[in-house]
């Protein structure tokens, strides 16, 4: 059963003892795009708080501006007013060399469509993302081992990407985004390639990993699997709506 959070709610974490700085607190955040025939005004206006140690699903028909939110919370895109804070560091007016580094320790990105490194092996794939983040070889293959056999894979480690199911790609892609153990795993549409098996699979380890405190904000259009979120949120015309 889907459990809708009312506008209000979109900017109050529910989390029992969540820490006093949210993971994500975005507010007035509007974003236009030019387009041939008219700008797209993308996001008119949010706020948005993903407190420490919660799960929120953020939900919306098609062009409603989810993406966009998800990639102005990520620092892949920004804001044209507003203001964004990770961690409780404002990110909107940070030079592109400082906002990668915040990018590369607080956030972590999920895709729907896995975007593995094929010509590496599964090991290979999270070990890389570590030492992107700036984890020495071996504390970025520990962690990499660790993550692995949290999520099931340690037995795959040096099979390829290629030789897994949809769901163990997945868990990868999500092995890769925990590697610099991110303040915040954002997930855009983590179960839209998926079959409903696979998409089981990648819900029970999303639950598995709030429960274990990890703050996450994840884009979804089936309301079977925001359901288990703690918190739904609607996007509706690049606004937060009830």
């Amino acid at each position: 059963m889907e459990t809708t959070a009312p506008a209000a709610d979109a900017t109050t974490p529910t989390e029992p003892g969540a820490d006093a700085t949210p993971a994500l607190l975005m507010e007035g955040v509007r974003r236009t795009y030019e387009a041939e025939t008219a700008p797209v005004r993308a996001l008119r206006g949010v706020d948005l708080v993903v407190g420490r140690g919660e799960f929120v699903a953020l939900m919306g028909p098609s062009g409603c501006g989810k993406s966009t939110l998800l990639h102005i919370a990520a620092g892949l895109d920004r804001p044209d007013e507003g203001s964004v804070q990770l961690a409780g560091q404002e990110i909107t007016a940070l030079s592109e060399s400082r906002l990668s580094k915040v990018r590369r320790k607080d956030v972590g990105m999920v895709f729907q469509f896995f975007h593995l490194l094929e010509g590496m092996t599964v090991a290979e794939n999270v070990v890389l993302a570590g030492l992107v983040a700036g984890a020495p070889r071996r504390r970025a293959e520990g962690r990499a081992q660790e993550l692995l056999d949290l999520l099931g894979l340690l037995d795959k480690s040096r099979a390829a990407p290629s030789s897994l199911s949809g769901g163990q790609r997945q868990r990868l892609a999500i092995a890769r985004a925990l590697s610099s153990s991110p303040t915040l795993l954002l997930a855009d549409e983590p179960t839209g390639a998926l079959d409903s098996d696979g998409a089981d699979e990648v819900l029970a380890l999303f639950r598995k990993l709030h429960a274990a405190g990890q703050s996450i904000l994840m884009v979804t259009h089936n309301p079977d699997v925001a359901a288990g979120a703690s918190r739904t949120v609607r996007l509706r015309d690049g606004v937060i709506a009830a």
